[in-house]
């Protein structure tokens, strides 16, 4: 089933369903959108949420970002494992309802404590289409073809970032928070009732891993013993930790700093439509120059923007125009790093899909809500503390990948070993 990204009819099949190439990218962006949708269509509502539940720390109200993140971190650790041994499609229809459910009870919830509890049982469901998509399209493409598949559905899925917070916003004019988790759980039972109907198991039967602690074990010593797989994860999760830095931030920046009110969810989406344009640039670009060049030029570009952007903040009060010309140009060198990073870290551990794409989700999920909330809770009422994080975890990101690419960057491709022979 591993093949190269061809125009066909059918890219997967499991006898009882097919799915064509193009549903295909759709189905795969509509199930990682619902994390993307869980985060970003609460930014509007956090000031009424805190209100509403007597949250007093206007830094607090990112919690609601936070706990959901934890919840999916953690969560990522099962649902890898469970989907390598009962393959995606029943684990994957676990996780969405238990998301759904999550939903609803979130939207009734009577104080702040049990809504954070809740949020981290949505986490915990949405955990399984960050593993699960990943996996997915791993079983059925590899290489450039797995990068260049990545890079559509990051295009299609970046969508929702665009519109999520103005859907929050236009729910917030009409009536009160717990709407919000009411079109979350809405949108996520169509999607589960797509994914029941269309979605065919992937898993090929010789790729089942048993459930037993030694077999987790070795695929976990897999995952972590490979140099590129290691080190291209560690760099993914110091840039997620940038993006998840300025997501805690944003309302508090754009509204709070800026004074944008209703008009916040506007600027979110035009700077989020940048990821999605550089997303789809990258989708075009990196079958001819690979995944190296281009997310390492991208890497490059955003640390060099990251730098230049605080030594300009460090003169005084940064006007809005400005600061958002600097985080657009950062936010596009994301889009050519995200998939990149993810397909680099994948590609040498196709044979334990779901375990690398859940210890992979754990780290960079963990480590980045982690470094996301250190920033977020840094916010002073200024916009520095956002733009020493992107400079700082920028620097570290780079080193990194210094560390996998022994030194060189910008190469063609490099050999490596796969684990399972005995090597990394």
């Amino acid at each position: 089933m591993n093949q190269q990204l061809e125009p066909s009819p059918t890219v997967a099949s499991d006898g009882k369903r097919q799915i064509g190439r193009t549903e295909f990218i759709a189905l795969c962006a509509a199930i990682m959108s619902l994390n993307a949708l869980a985060i970003d269509i609460m930014l509007p509502g956090l000031q009424e949420i805190g209100s509403s539940l007597g949250v007093a720390s206007e830094n607090h109200r990112q919690f609601v970002i936070t706990a959901y993140l934890l919840g999916m971190a953690f969560a990522q650790l099962v649902f890898g494992p469970l989907s390598d041994r009962f393959g995606r499609r029943v684990p994957l229809l676990i996780g969405v309802a238990t998301y759904v459910l999550a939903a609803i009870g979130a939207a009734l919830s009577p104080n702040f404590e049990t809504l954070l509890l809740l949020r981290a049982i949505q986490g915990v469901g949405a955990a399984s289409t960050r593993v699960i998509a990943v996996s997915i399209v791993r079983d059925v493409f590899g290489g450039r073809a797995m990068a260049e598949v990545l890079s559509l559905i990051f295009m299609v899925f970046m969508v929702i970032p665009v519109i999520a917070p103005s859907i929050g916003q236009a729910i917030m004019l009409f009536a009160e928070w717990h709407l919000i988790f009411g079109f979350m759980a809405a949108l996520g039972f169509v999607f589960l009732i797509w994914i029941f109907a269309r979605l065919p198991e992937t898993l090929r039967p010789e790729d089942t891993r048993q459930l037993r602690l030694s077999v987790l074990a070795e695929g976990f010593r897999i995952v972590v013993t490979n140099r590129i797989s290691l080190w291209y994860m560690l760099a993914s999760t110091f840039v997620f930790g940038a993006l998840f830095g300025f997501i805690n931030s944003a309302q508090q920046i754009y509204v709070g700093i800026y004074g944008l009110g209703a008009w916040f969810p506007i600027l979110f989406a035009a700077v989020a439509a940048m990821m999605s344009l550089s997303s789809f640039t990258n989708s075009r670009l990196v079958g001819r120059f690979g995944m190296r060049r281009l997310s390492h030029g991208a890497l490059c570009g955003f640390l060099t923007v990251a730098v230049v952007w605080f030594a300009v903040s460090l003169a005084g009060p940064m006007p809005l125009w400005l600061f958002v010309l600097f985080f657009a140009a950062c936010m596009f060198q994301f889009g050519l790093l995200g998939s990149n990073f993810g397909a680099l870290a994948m590609e040498p551990l196709g044979h334990v899909a779901g375990m690398a794409s859940s210890i992979q989700g754990f780290v960079t999920t963990l480590g980045g809500a982690l470094l996301g909330a250190f920033i977020g809770q840094s916010f002073n009422g200024t916009v520095q503390p956002l733009i020493a994080g992107f400079a700082v975890l920028g620097f570290v990101s780079l080193i990194l990948v210094l560390i996998a690419e022994k030194g060189k960057l910008f190469q063609a491709g490099t050999k490596h070993f796969d684990p399972a022979a005995g090597g990394h």
